[in-house]
């Protein structure tokens, strides 16, 4: 894409994850179901966090595209070397990870992961929003431009990082309330669980070789954004 095409759709994306998120974190209050928003409220659910993954994302992307179109090139060199490693560690691998595991389980039975309940407080076309388009989008931002990915250890660290904190936010939040983030959970023994979430993730490991495999067929090794 031409730099002023890519500047109007990175917009256009920052405004509708913005005002997805808004909308998802001013349900309000009376309407939510009091099994679902408990201690944590809706910062527990990766749904949820990756929204905000996304509009920082997006928000980044939208300012490397401006600093590229008055020229200022040394800022913006700064500007996509974080943009290019919160896509490739993050934002695709997530958001493939959170479109995949939701419908997966939801077909199979979605009381273990949005239960009947949330069908009166979030409306269905918020439910695709944070959970169809995702994809979509994400692959979307690979076949529009090139990405520079991190060498393969340093990108799975530091995505196994943050998913080691995640673990540890839902862990925390079962050992405040005795409640889990997802009803899903309280069917693992304890070393049925660890070994669930050593299999998401594995999975949210291959989403991220699967960008990297994309971004090199698609744009080979030498073509970067700068």
């Amino acid at each position: 894409m031409e730099i002023s095409t890519l500047t109007t759709y990175h917009c256009l994306a920052f405004a509708w994850y913005f005002f997805i998120t808004y909308s998802i974190t001013h349900v309000r209050t009376e309407e939510r179901p009091s099994e679902v928003f408990l201690y944590g409220g809706q910062w527990k659910y990766l749904t949820v966090l990756n929204l905000v993954l996304q509009t920082v994302f997006y928000g980044v992307s939208f300012l490397a595209d401006v600093l590229r179109l008055i020229k200022k090139l040394r800022c913006a060199k700064c500007v996509i070397s974080s943009r290019d490693l919160l896509f490739s560690v993050l934002a695709f691998p997530v958001s493939t990870f959170v479109s995949i595991s939701f419908w997966t389980l939801y077909t199979y039975n979605r009381e273990l992961v949005y239960p009947k309940s949330l069908d009166g407080v979030i409306p269905l076309w918020l439910n695709h929003a944070m959970h169809t388009a995702v994809l979509p989008f994400a692959v979307l931002e690979i076949l529009a431009m090139p990405h520079r990915y991190p060498a393969k250890k340093k990108g799975v660290i530091l995505l196994g990082f943050v998913a080691f904190l995640y673990i540890s936010w839902v862990l925390w939040i079962y050992s405040v309330t005795g409640e889990w983030v997802y009803p899903l959970f309280a069917l693992f023994s304890p070393a049925g669980l660890a070994a669930f979430f050593a299999g998401s993730l594995a999975a949210v490991i291959s989403f991220y070789n699967f960008g990297e495999f994309l971004n090199r067929m698609i744009w080979g090794q030498s073509k970067f954004c700068f």
